[in-house]
């Protein structure tokens, strides 16, 4: 039975689709919406076995009115109505930043919890990208207590940023 019904399909694009192509073609002059057309009309006839029972011109004519209706269906559709051609390509997309926003903010909350020392340490070391030696001398401190405030304040921002979530 299945072999039936794709030689019976087979048999139907063999004898009128390039002639239904043609004519969707004419009607929409798309290549993509005439093959989408065609293939939709073949389709009908053949769940409509009766209809391929009609003489030759009848079958045609049926073949032609579905392929016209199809169009017109395309062209009142919601989407061909809220569609516009153009020309130019959409703006590039460019990243999301939301991400970044939230990370400062988080970042910003875990360093408002540490002690005003370790905050100035980690903020000359990250956001001024200073040496150890510089962080001591703006600081007025010994490097070792530098290298030390730095370990302990970022071991405490570490905790900070798992008790909120951010990190396993």
């Amino acid at each position: 039975m299945a072999d039936q019904e794709a030689e019976l399909l087979r048999s139907l694009h063999e004898a009128y689709a390039p002639a239904l192509r043609r004519f969707v073609m004419k009607l929409t002059g798309d290549g993509t919406l005439a093959d989408d057309v065609v293939q939709e009309t073949l389709i009908r006839a053949w769940q409509h076995p009766a209809v391929l029972q009609r003489p030759e011109a009848a079958v045609r004519a049926w073949l032609y009115t579905v392929a016209r209706n199809l169009v017109i269906d395309d062209r009142r559709s919601a989407r061909r109505r809220h569609e516009a051609r153009t020309d130019q390509f959409p703006e590039v997309p460019e990243a999301d930043r939301v991400d970044r926003i939230l990370d400062g903010w988080v970042v910003s909350d875990a360093l408002a919890g540490l002690t005003a020392e370790h905050r100035a340490v980690v903020i000359h070391a990250y956001y001024r990208r200073e040496t150890t030696a510089e962080i001591a001398q703006s600081l007025q401190l010994a490097e070792g207590t530098v290298k030390s405030r730095l370990h302990y304040a970022l071991k405490a921002m570490r905790l900070a940023l798992q008790e909120g979530g951010v990190t396993p």
